[in-house]
């Protein structure tokens, strides 16, 4: 069995920090999402490592999250590999010293979620100036855009060459309404510009209710990989946001269906080659600053 990466960790502390988003979506309102509750769920299942993926704090807890988990990180037994911390490219005021932290907390890209703020927030000359000096750190940008924003995506892809982008849940498609097109042509296009890597996350959240399955992506998952290539996709759980479909077991067992389809090598890529090296870490490895010590 081919170990997983994965790339896409939440975890939510509501001590730490606060989630507005998560209001009126019952099976995440008003609850924790702990590393416990993470690694009891994943025992067995393969997980070799994970990358925590910001969660979409309210402001001002951003920081506050990273840092707490910047802390569970430093101890080995956890698994978690490096961070993608939020951060707010739309404004200098803050942005140099938050990226120097962050890194030194064991940030190894970041996340600023564009779907839920106005379509040019990306296309201005200072967001997409703060994103390539996140390249120029040697760090990455995770995208997470809806279908109907890719071209926008393509657009900031262009303008910051130097940077590593990793467009998050496949570019989003409407599985529930059938949404092939033009979410096709626009993953042909990001797949065109090399600093573009694709995410196999997230897809299960966009089915019809109670249609959750591999026939419901299998289409989706398809052109992504057709598109992008098994080195340039990475793997992630979307944990705990896959549990408004059918859960984490579930998508896990779906990306085993998925990957038994492909060659050794294609699958050991998705899983977990193309992961370590597009997001620069090493399993085992461990942030600065960290100790061997268990809290």
């Amino acid at each position: 069995m081919i170990g997983l990466i994965d790339t896409h960790q939440h975890l939510v502390y509501p001590e730490v920090a606060s989630y507005s988003w998560t209001n009126g979506i019952p099976a995440l309102a008003d609850r924790a999402f702990t590393l416990k509750d993470y690694q009891t769920l994943t025992e067995g299942l393969g997980i070799d490592g994970a990358l925590f993926m910001e969660a979409a704090a309210d402001d001002p807890g951003i920081n506050a999250e990273t840092r707490h988990v910047s802390a569970l990180a430093k101890i080995p037994s956890n698994g978690i590999l490096g961070l993608v911390a939020t951060c707010r490219p739309e404004t200098d005021e803050g942005f140099e010293a938050w990226i120097d932290e962050a890194q030194a907390l064991g940030a190894v890209g970041f996340r600023r979620i564009l779907h839920v703020v106005e379509d040019d927030m990306s296309t201005s000359e200072t967001f997409r100036a703060n994103v390539r000096r996140i390249g120029d750190k040697g760090m990455t940008f995770d995208m997470c855009f809806l279908a109907r924003q890719l071209p926008l995506a393509a657009d900031l892809a262009v303008a910051c060459g130097n940077t590593s982008l990793i467009l998050d849940h496949c570019g989003v498609p409407d599985i529930a309404g059938g949404g092939l097109d033009p979410w096709r042509e626009d993953m042909r296009r990001l797949a065109g510009l090399p600093n573009v890597t694709c995410k196999l996350s997230g897809v299960m959240a966009y089915c019809a209710p109670g249609d959750a399955t591999y026939e419901a992506i299998k289409h989706y998952v398809d052109h992504a990989l057709e598109a992008f290539g098994p080195d340039r996709m990475v793997w992630g759980s979307d944990w705990p946001v896959v549990e408004m479909a059918n859960g984490i077991q579930d998508w896990i067992s779906v990306t085993r269906r998925i990957l038994a389809g492909l060659s050794e090598a294609e699958a050991s890529a998705i899983g977990r080659a193309t992961a370590l090296r597009v997001y620069g870490v090493e399993e085992g490895s461990r942030h600065p600053g960290s100790r061997d010590y268990a809290c």
